[in-house]
């Protein structure tokens, strides 16, 4: 395993690290955080820059770079925010769905407004009633004519209501096969008649927005199917892996950025005469904050390195996973401590850090999952 970065990633890494800076400024997400904006101007921005395609083969307009390459992007952009990473990654992994498993007809339809920015993908998946029991879902999809009718609700479901958005909704098409078999994949465009979408007020992810769906007699047509019917499960976990690495990888650069939040603040504090970050109390927790970034970017990379090998890695993404998102936290909570009275105030960036942090360990695969699903992969009986 190379740690080094090729002079193309060096390029690119830079390249990511000058745009957000100019683009992606502290004054602008603060005024997106409290319009609660979605930030429209920026993703466009990113997709003239073709960021949109990074993850896409040539033929479809896209760069076709490595898993390696586009987590390092991930990384970059999430040093900036993890909100708008993660709001970037949604239309990408979503659209690499319809990639992987969509027809030829909706891969021209919709790959090259997925890369021109013209189009946006939101996923639905969880409901009331199935959180990390995904397939205990019971929005129906109803056969009727050339159609699909759907009914049900879907919750937590971010970005479902921005403009030019279509849902890959998860629906249940077979109630009478087991529940993990009777689930399928259907496009659903988030403005056609019989939906509704409520915003969900949550601490965080004010601009890419929360939300909640109901679904009343929704018809669409029978060819928005993705991949076969009743194979919704087995579409949704093969693109698990590389989606959590990406993930992962903007923890990583997210908790750097507190860290560097905490770091600066700490040497320039004066207490008794001297900077805080010369008492050992405080010098000691940013020594074992950094180790702690270093050794989740480190299980990212290992994992990274196995995917693009082709070598299977659940466990391996799901320790990055786990690791990833609680070190996030504990950064962005200890960045508070050390920081004092002035981390808590929304003068300073620490707050949003926090704030984007707390839900990591509980979305994409909540942290008592990843440990199941290790111990499971140690061979434990759970």
């Amino acid at each position: 395993m190379d740690f080094g970065l090729t002079t193309e990633q060096k390029m690119l890494k830079k390249s990511v690290n000058d745009f957000m800076k100019k683009e992606c400024t502290v004054e602008f997400l603060r005024q997106q955080d409290e319009e609660e904006a979605y930030p429209y101007k920026l993703y466009k921005k990113m997709a003239k820059l073709g960021w949109f395609g990074l993850a896409y083969p040539e033929e479809y307009g896209g760069s076709g770079l490595s898993a390696t390459d586009f987590i390092l992007l991930a990384e970059e952009m999430a040093r900036f925010s993890f909100e708008v990473t993660a709001g970037f990654g949604l239309t990408v992994f979503c659209g690499l769905i319809v990639l992987k498993h969509g027809t030829q007809e909706q891969k021209d339809y919709y790959i090259p407004d997925v890369i021109s920015g013209k189009q946006r993908l939101s996923i639905a998946i969880s409901e009331p009633e199935a959180g990390s029991d995904a397939a205990a879902l019971s929005t129906t999809a109803v056969s009727d004519g050339d159609h699909w009718v759907i009914n049900g609700q879907k919750t937590f479901q971010t970005a479902a209501d921005i403009d030019n958005t279509t849902m890959c909704v998860f629906v249940r098409t077979d109630e009478d096969l087991p529940k993990h078999k009777g689930i399928s994949l259907i496009l659903v465009p988030n403005d056609i008649p019989g939906i509704t979408i409520t915003r969900i007020k949550t601490l965080a992810r004010k601009m890419i927005h929360t939300c909640e769906v109901f679904f009343d007699n929704v018809r669409v047509p029978k060819t928005n199917l993705v991949g076969k019917l009743n194979n919704g499960m087995k579409i949704l976990i093969s693109g698990l892996e590389l989606e959590r690495l990406f993930a992962c990888s903007s923890y990583n650069g997210s908790a750097q950025a507190a860290m560097d939040l905490a770091l600066d603040y700490a040497k320039k504090r004066q207490q008794f005469g001297k900077p805080i970050a010369s008492f050992q109390a405080i010098a000691h927790m940013l020594a074992d904050m950094q180790t702690e970034i270093d050794a989740a970017r480190l299980l990212t990379q290992r994992a990274i390195w196995m995917y693009d090998q082709g070598i299977p890695c659940m466990k391996e993404v799901s320790m990055a996973k786990l690791f990833g998102s609680e070190t996030y936290v504990k950064i962005a909570n200890q960045g508070m401590q050390i920081m004092g009275g002035y981390g808590y105030t929304m003068e300073y960036e620490m707050q949003r850090h926090f704030r984007d942090s707390r839900v990591l360990t509980v979305s994409a695969g909540s942290s008592q999952m990843q440990r199941t699903g290790i111990a499971k992969a140690l061979g434990v009986k759970v």
